[in-house]
Formats: structure tokens, C-alpha cells, sequence
């Protein structure tokens, strides 16, 4: 990787780009940038200068990269995953529960276990699953012995995350279809709501009965 394109990786960082839109504007795969990142400091730490100072040290010495845990393939499809999940617009915390639950043997963490496996405060695990909950992307169960939570993804979660987003976005369109009746319906306020409601609420409906004529497929 040249200099140049340090530099390019490090005003994308700055800019707020995902790993993503950085490799293709560099026409480089997200991988490639992403182990670039990785192995010079991370996303917060980048230095385009001293990447490149490391980089041509390394092949003075004839030695590659240092090796490094982030460094793994499956970090890097982890890292991958992670971010197309934030450009969904998933909280990223709230993104790396929701992929530890999925990678976890059973499927099933409790809060404590999530807070320590993601060095992160339980006030921070306790919005995200909230969230998940909500979204039916997790569902919550109750261990009685101990007095706790467990948080759980199984197969049936994906037909409740998607009823879930379909009936919010239903109910979002149909109250649009309630508020055009207080505009002139040939004016181009009230057309604009009529035919957006319209598509949307049959795009919605389509995906609920296809999410149920599918469901056999978790089973």
C-alpha cells in the first residue's frame, strides 16, 4: 500500500467513511484496509506517516507484520460484519452483542457474561439488549434460580425482527395515508403522501406474508 493511500485511509477515517467506501474508492478490498487499520493503531489511532514508516522497516528487515489477535481472518470478518451492521443503523455496541449472542455455542448470554466479554459497563449492555428485545432480534428469559436475565437469539428470532420492522414501518405509513385526508388531494402535498403510503404500505404488507410463507424454513 503506498503512501498516498494512507493518506486516503486517514482523511476517510477523519471523514467518518466505513471501511467499505474507503476500500472502493482505493479500489482495494474491505479487507485490505481493514487489516491496514487494524495492524496501525485502529480506526482512532491511524497515522498514515508512521503506517508507512512501520511498512518500510518491516521490509528493510525482510520481516512481515508483527502478528497481531485483531489480525485473524475471522476478526476481520467479524470487523466486516460489525460495520455493515453500523451502516444499517445499528449502535455498534449494540451491533457487537447482537453478533455475540449469535456466535455464542447456544445462543444464550447473561449481562454479566456480555460485560465481561466486551469490557464494557452494564449499563451500557443493558440499552443495547433492550433494544435487541424490541427489535426481536433477542429474546429475554428469566432463570429463576438466580434471580437473572438471559438473553438468548434463536432461529425464530429472524421472523420476529422482520414482523417487527414491518409493523413499525406499517404503522408509520399509515398514519402518513391518516394526515393526507387534511390536505386538498390533487395538491402535490396530499399525491406526494397518497402514492408513498401506497407503495410503502404494499411493500410492507408483501414482506410480512412472505416472512410468513417462509417460516417453515426456521423450523
Amino acid at each position: 500500500m503506498t503512501q498516498r493511500e494512507r493518506q486516503h485511509i486517514a482523511a476517510g477515517l477523519a471523514g467518518g467513511l466505513s471501511y467499505a467506501e474507503i476500500a472502493r474508492r482505493l479500489d482495494r478490498p474491505t479487507s485490505t484496509v481493514s487489516r491496514e487499520i487494524a495492524r496501525n493503531g485502529g480506526p482512532g489511532d491511524y497515522r498514515p506517516q508512521q503506517a508507512h514508516q512501520a511498512t518500510v522497516r518491516r521490509a528493510r528487515r525482510g520481516t512481515p507484520a508483527p502478528p497481531r489477535a485483531d489480525e485473524s481472518p475471522d476478526s476481520v470478518v467479524e470487523a466486516e460484519i460489525l460495520e455493515l451492521a453500523v451502516k444499517t443503523g445499528l449502535p455498534k455496541l449494540t451491533a457487537r452483542v447482537h453478533f455475540d449472542l449469535l456466535l455464542s455455542e447456544d445462543g444464550r448470554r447473561t449481562a454479566a457474561e456480555l460485560t465481561t466479554r466486551l469490557k464494557v459497563s452494564p449499563a451500557s449492555v443493558s440499552v443495547a439488549v433492550n433494544f435487541l428485545v424490541e427489535q426481536g432480534y433477542v429474546r429475554r428469559e428469566r432463570d429463576p434460580r438466580r434471580r437473572r436475565d438471559i438473553y438468548v437469539v434463536d432461529d425464530d428470532t429472524w421472523y420476529h425482527s422482520v414482523m417487527i420492522s414491518a409493523r413499525q414501518t406499517l404503522d408509520t405509513v399509515r398514519a402518513a395515508l391518516a394526515a393526507k385526508e387534511t390536505f386538498d388531494p390533487d395538491s402535490p402535498v396530499g399525491q406526494r403522501l397518497a402514492k408513498g403510503g401506497a407503495f410503502l404500505e404494499r411493500v410492507c404488507l408483501d414482506i410480512m406474508e412472505s416472512a410468513e410463507r417462509s417460516r417453515h424454513l426456521l423450523a
